[in-house]
C-alpha cells in the first residue's frame, strides 16, 4: 500500500506535473517552460476536444491493404507454428490466424499448446502493440478437433478414479491457459469473427478484447451437444460480457446458433460488416488507432479494465492508485500533450518500446 505522501502524491492532477512543480522530477524539468505557454497548456487541456477515435473505413495504409487484399505479407520472426500463421501486418502489429482451414480450423493438439506459446512471445514482444486474430479460409473456426484429442479426453492416464481425476484436472487446467493467455497479454487482442465460431470459438473470442463480425458468422456454445459442460471460458466469460444471464443460459443450455444480427444486439460484438474483407480492413484500422497511442497507456487500461472486472470498484480504483504513482511519471503523457496542444496527429509522435 502507498504511503500517505505518495498517496497524495498520485491525487495530484495531470497539471502538476507539467507545471514545475515538482523539482525532484525529470518530467517536470524537461517541460519547464514561461508562464504563457504553461496558461495555453492548461487551456488546451481543459477546452472541449474532438479528438476520438475514427472507425470509418478510410482508405489505410499499404501493409494493412496488403494483408486484408490477400497479399503475403511478411511473417512474423520467431512464430513458427503447425497450427498458427503469425505476420506482421502493420508496424505494431501481429496478425494472428488459425491456420487449418482444410479441417475448418478444429483446434487440434497442436493449437493448444501453440496459442499458449504465441501469445506469451507476444506478451514479451516490445514491437507490438495491438493483435488481430481471425480464421483462415472459409470460418473463424469449428471448435474442438475430437478425432485428435480422443486420447486425451476419452481415454486418460490413470489406474483408479483418482489418478485418471487428477490427469484429467491437469489437461483441463492446461486447455484453459490456451485462452487465458489472451487476457494475460497486456496488448489489447481484436477477434475478427467470419462463418462458424463453434465450441472452443466461443471460449476463445470471450478472452479477447474487442470483437467484429462479419454478416456471415454465427456463434455456438455447442458442447452440450458433445455430452459435455464448457470448460475453458464460455460459461465464466460470457456472462460478464453480454450481460444477460438469461440469454447465456439458453445459448448455453440449447447449443442454438447465434447469428451476427444478434450478437450484435447482445453486445457479444461491436460491430458486424457485409463480409469478411471489409471486416478485416476495419479491425486492423483499429489495430492501427490503438498501436497509434501510448504503450504505457493502453496496456495499462487493459491490465486495469480486467482488474476492476473481477474486482469491488473500491479494490479497482485503490489498485489504480498503486499502478498510476509510477506510470504517471511516464514521457509518454508529455508527448501526447503536447501533441495534442500542436493540434498534431498522434500517429506521428514516436513512443518509446515497451
Amino acid at each position: 500500500m502507498p504511503s500517505p505522501n505518495m498517496a497524495a502524491f498520485c491525487a495530484r492532477p495531470l497539471g502538476f506535473f507539467l507545471s514545475g512543480e515538482s523539482s525532484n522530477s525529470a518530467m517536470a524539468a524537461a517541460m519547464a517552460a514561461s508562464r504563457s505557454l504553461r496558461n495555453l497548456l492548461t487551456w488546451r487541456l481543459t477546452a472541449p476536444t474532438h479528438l476520438g477515435l475514427n472507425l470509418s473505413l478510410r482508405p489505410m495504409g499499404s501493409s494493412a491493404q496488403d494483408v486484408a487484399s490477400g497479399a503475403a505479407p511478411s511473417e512474423a520472426p520467431g512464430h513458427n507454428y503447425e497450427s498458427l500463421r503469425v505476420t506482421a501486418a502493420q508496424r505494431h502489429i501481429l496478425h494472428v490466424q488459425i491456420n487449418r482451414p482444410e479441417k475448418r480450423n478444429a483446434m487440434n493438439k497442436a493449437f493448444w499448446s501453440e496459442m499458449v506459446e504465441c501469445f506469451n512471445k507476444i506478451a514479451q514482444d516490445a514491437e507490438c502493440r495491438a493483435v488481430v486474430i481471425s480464421g483462415a479460409g472459409k470460418m473463424f473456426t469449428a471448435g474442438i478437433d475430437l478425432m485428435d484429442l480422443a486420447s486425451d479426453l476419452l481415454q486418460p492416464e490413470g489406474d483408479d478414479v483418482a489418478r485418471i481425476s487428477w490427469h484429467l484436472c491437469r489437461v483441463i487446467a492446461r486447455y484453459q491457459e490456451t485462452f487465458s493467455v489472451i487476457e494475460k497479454c497486456p496488448k489489447p487482442v481484436i477477434a475478427a469473427i467470419h462463418g462458424g465460431c463453434i465450441g472452443g470459438g466461443v471460449d476463445l473470442i470471450t478472452a479477447c478484447d474487442i470483437r467484429y463480425c462479419a454478416q456471415d458468422a454465427f456463434f455456438q456454445v455447442k458442447e452440450v451437444d458433445m455430452g459435455l459442460a464448457a470448460d475453458v471460458g464460455t460459461l465464466q466469460r460470457l456472462p460478464r460480457v453480454i450481460g444477460n444471464q438469461s440469454l447465456v443460459n439458453e445459448l448455453a443450455f440449447t447449443a442454438r446458433k447465434m447469428m451476427a444480427d444478434e450478437a450484435l444486439d447482445s453486445g457479444l460484438v461491436s460491430r458486424v460488416f457485409p463480409d469478411k474483407e471489409v471486416m478485416l480492413d476495419a479491425a486492423f484500422n483499429l489495430a492501427a488507432e490503438i498501436a497509434s497511442k501510448s504503450p504505457v497507456a493502453v496496456q495499462g487500461t487493459k491490465v486495469n479494465l480486467l482488474y476492476s472486472r473481477d474486482h469491488s470498484v473500491a479494490d479497482g480504483l485503490h489498485y489504480m492508485t498503486s499502478w498510476n504513482m509510477s506510470m504517471l511519471q511516464t514521457q509518454d503523457i508529455l508527448k501526447s500533450v503536447q501533441a495534442a496542444m500542436e493540434k498534431k496527429d498522434l500517429k506521428s509522435i514516436t513512443f518509446a518500446k515497451l
